[in-house]
């Protein structure tokens, strides 16, 4: 088996659960290759008990046989992970090293039995749908897809932009706000969530059209058919307007023409027993538990 391990940064506190990580890799005779950047961030701080070799990108599933991407943070790090991955499909197994982690579930005192349930095939793939963004003018370059969300917000000015919303060709909506979200299930417990939008169920099959502080009372977010395509146009005060792609972000103009459709990859998830949807958002979001009780 080999793996890619993968984050952004090392933190100080971090340390002791990367060695623990490195030691279950080499106790289970599993091969490791370490995305470059944090692969120097190691060096020095972590005592490799085998070779681990250097992973660049997303080339490097062409000329490696890689089994799994074990990520070491939070959410966050996941995102960044799948531009690696693009249309791989290769499985994540999140190692929650941030703090509430929808989609690195599996919490840092579970890494040596993780591994040990990874290495023994006791686990199920979680698949989790994406959505993918067209536009008139260039925007992202090769990485036009996303797990959590699609997002057109005001940039330059104080002012609420307006954005003109169609499904399957058909008018929608024109929203008077300072932007909106296309979420998916996955992205629905993030930045949609904070806006007002409902917890939809992973494998639901929808998208959800968030709108960011509207102005008109009335308007609120609504769930559609992930088989369709939601395009915009959009306008405002400013000449600018920010676009964003899960934690990716690009400046466009009025006079790019937007749409967002389901992205025929998936994102798979490596998931441990303890780690469904029901589980996360309980323990995440301490459903069930009566707080005057507690602390």
């Amino acid at each position: 088996m080999q793996v890619v391990v993968y984050s952004k940064l090392l933190k100080p506190q971090d340390i002791p659960h990367v060695q623990n990580l490195f030691d279950a890799l080499h106790e289970y005779g599993i091969n490791a290759f370490v995305y470059a950047p944090y692969l120097e961030a190691l060096r020095g701080k972590i005592d490799f008990r085998r070779d681990v070799g250097r992973f660049e990108g997303y080339v490097d599933f062409s000329v490696k046989k890689i089994d799994f991407v074990i990520t070491l943070g939070g959410d966050g790090t996941i995102l960044g992970a799948i531009t690696l991955i693009r249309d791989r499909q290769v499985p994540i197994m999140g190692i929650n090293l941030g703090r509430l982690g929808f989609l690195a579930s599996i919490e840092k005192s579970r890494v040596r039995e993780a591994i040990q349930l990874l290495h023994e095939g006791r686990y199920h793939i979680d698949e989790r749908g994406m959505l993918y963004l067209e536009s008139s003018l260039p925007v992202f370059g090769d990485d036009c897809f996303a797990l959590n969300d699609f997002t057109l917000l005001k940039r330059d000015t104080s002012s609420m932009i307006t954005i003109h919303a169609f499904v399957n060709g058909a008018y929608l909506n024109t929203y008077w706000a300072d932007g909106i979200i296309v979420s998916t299930p996955t992205g629905s417990t993030g930045y949609s969530l904070s806006c007002g939008g409902p917890i939809i169920f992973p494998n639901s099959g929808n998208f959800v059209v968030t709108p960011v502080a509207p102005h008109n009372l009335n308007v609120r977010p609504i769930v559609i058919a992930d088989d369709s395509v939601i395009s915009f146009e959009i306008e405002g005060r400013a000449e600018n307007f920010l676009c964003t792609l899960d934690s990716r972000f690009e400046t466009i103009t009025a006079a790019h023409q937007l749409a967002v459709r389901k992205y025929e990859c998936t994102t798979r998830l490596v998931q441990l027993d303890g780690g469904e949807f029901l589980n996360t958002i309980r323990n995440k979001l301490t459903w069930g538990i009566d707080t005057r009780n507690h602390g």
